[in-house]
């Protein structure tokens, strides 16, 4: 049983019974509630044939049930890979022979769209190979046992979670979540934001993502009170702030860039934590939210899938330093290395050291991908020479570009395989991006390398929105902040910029729009 997390909510129950534990528009449970349906989930799994270390798929919206069904199929030591809920059926199909999942547990809504179920049930179990689901009410709930029952130690390589991650190219791989995973990200995550049992956690990000999930399991595990919600429109996050008084709000740049030009965000009354990951925040919108937002801690994050969270910025640094991401967190090492696999140093003071390959080891480290034994062989591998941490057998080679200074501190410069090649200088989309969304007029900007139709390496194309940009100001603003080989050939105008489902911007989508 990972992270102790259902003991935590059992204590909470026995201590705290009546503080809110988890909810969604619909409805508020508070811990004795969570506790009780907790049973009911538990009771209902072990009447569905399935056993320890069986993977389970599970599709459905975000809500309180769903929530349910996850955790107590940790509780069960039953492997969830939870699947977006905007995915199509084919997707699915490939996420359940992927993971060679014994069924698909789906919301009503899900299941009609994957096959004629023919059942009227707010949820069904589909078992592989099968022809038709059965129905499943909600969790219903259970009296907790009269004591408290004492919890196994987490089995540190004891598979927990399956998160499908589609990375950059090819179809998503599922990466192996250890017990030991789950249980240091969620200690050391809880531990440097300073969570507390007065919290409200704004779980906005899809539970499909890793760091969506990391909502659910830091705020129980310190007796917080988690608020599930969807997000499309920065509208949809002034029920979080405003009507739920969110404390804690954690987003991609996809979701805090709009979010830093509300107006009304000065008006959340207990907003104190802010986190950023899964991209590169553009210090003009640090800097917005620094300002809406004096009080609120903003923590900087960096981290992947693979090796779910690596580093850190102090709030107290992002001022001086808004473009960092940070230092390792505790018991994690971190390296950078050069193409060869050498690992680079530092910069001098106040001036990041040479770009490189960001290289990951500590307990946070997966292990590996889900039946892909080549993937996880290129991505999961030994130790660099002079790798600090001695006794380290396996590291994760992230593909991602930083740097370091002096101080520790680390720098985001995107993807290796990003990287765009105009006229024989290397250009780093982060850099073009950054500089376009200081442009007036410039809500949201991605930048892509593609083919050069006149032949040569490529050419640079500058996705932006709003439509009512003005191009030819932004064409000045990139000729005075830009050397001449990083103008961009084309700019395409959107009215906004489309979004994976964990809310990053979609770079394949708009590698696919009709070109100037």
């Amino acid at each position: 049983m990972p992270i102790d997390l259902i003991s935590a909510i059992d204590r909470q129950a026995r201590t705290r019974p009546q503080a809110h534990a988890l909810g969604d528009r619909q409805q508020w449970l508070d811990y004795a509630g969570l506790a009780g349906r907790l049973q009911g989930a538990r009771r209902a799994l072990a009447g569905l044939d399935l056993a320890a270390g069986d993977r389970v798929v599970i599709w459905a919206g975000k809500s309180v049930d769903t929530v349910v069904w996850l955790l107590a199929m940790l509780a069960e030591d039953i492997v969830p890979a939870p699947a977006h809920p905007g995915l199509r059926p084919e997707q699915v199909d490939h996420q359940l022979a992927r993971c060679e999942a014994r069924g698909l547990l789906a919301d009503r809504p899900r299941l009609t769209q994957y096959g004629p179920s023919g059942i009227d049930a707010p949820w069904g179990w589909w078992p592989a190979g099968t022809a038709k689901p059965r129905p499943l009410s909600e969790p219903a709930a259970l009296d907790l046992p009269p004591e408290p029952r004492d919890a196994p130690r987490p089995n540190p390589d004891r598979l927990a979670m399956l998160f499908f991650t589609s990375g950059s190219t090819g179809l998503p791989k599922g990466v192996m979540i250890s017990e030991g995973n789950l249980d240091a990200g969620t200690r050391l995550v809880a531990d440097y934001l300073g969570l507390r049992p007065d919290d409200v956690i704004a779980a906005i990000l899809p539970l499909a993502f890793d760091y969506g999930f990391s909502q659910v399991t830091t705020g129980l595990s310190v007796g917080a009170a988690v608020y599930l919600d969807d997000y499309l429109l920065p509208a949809d996050l002034k029920r979080p702030l405003l009507r739920e008084s969110a404390t804690v709000l954690a987003g991609t740049p996809g979701l805090l860039l709009p979010l830093s030009r509300q107006p009304w965000l000065t008006e959340a009354p207990r907003l104190r934590v802010l986190t950023h990951s899964g991209g590169s925040l553009p210090v003009t919108a640090v800097r917005r939210l620094r300002q809406a937002r004096p009080a609120t801690e903003l923590f900087l994050m960096y981290g992947l899938t693979e090796a779910f969270r690596a580093t850190f910025l102090p709030p107290e640094e992002v001022d001086a330093h808004p473009d960092s991401i940070g230092y390792p967190l505790a018991g994690t090492t971190i390296g950078v290395v050069d193409a060869d696999g050498r690992l680079l140093g530092a910069g001098q003071p106040g001036q990041p050291g040479q770009p490189g390959e960001l290289v990951q080891g500590g307990p946070l480290v997966a292990q590996g991908y889900v039946n892909e034994p080549e993937a996880t062989a290129k991505r999961f591998r030994a130790p660099p020479p002079d790798w600090p941490d001695k006794s380290a057998e396996r590291v994760v080679f992230s593909g991602d570009r930083v740097s370091m200074d002096e101080a520790g501190r680390l720098y985001f410069h995107g993807r290796l395989d990003q990287q765009i090649k105009v006229a024989g200088f290397r250009i780093s989309p982060e850099e073009v991006e950054s500089v376009a969304h200081a442009a007036p007029g410039v809500e949201e900007a991605v930048a892509l390398g593609e083919p050069d139709p006149e032949g040569g390496n490529q050419r640079l194309v500058l996705h932006v929105a709003p439509e009512a940009a003005d191009l030819e100001s932004l064409r000045r603003y990139l000729r005075a902040h830009l050397a001449p080989y990083q103008q961009p050939a084309a700019i395409v105008v959107h009215t906004a910029l489309p979004r994976s489902a964990n809310g990053k911007f979609d770079r394949r989508a708009l590698s696919a729009t009709e070109r100037p």
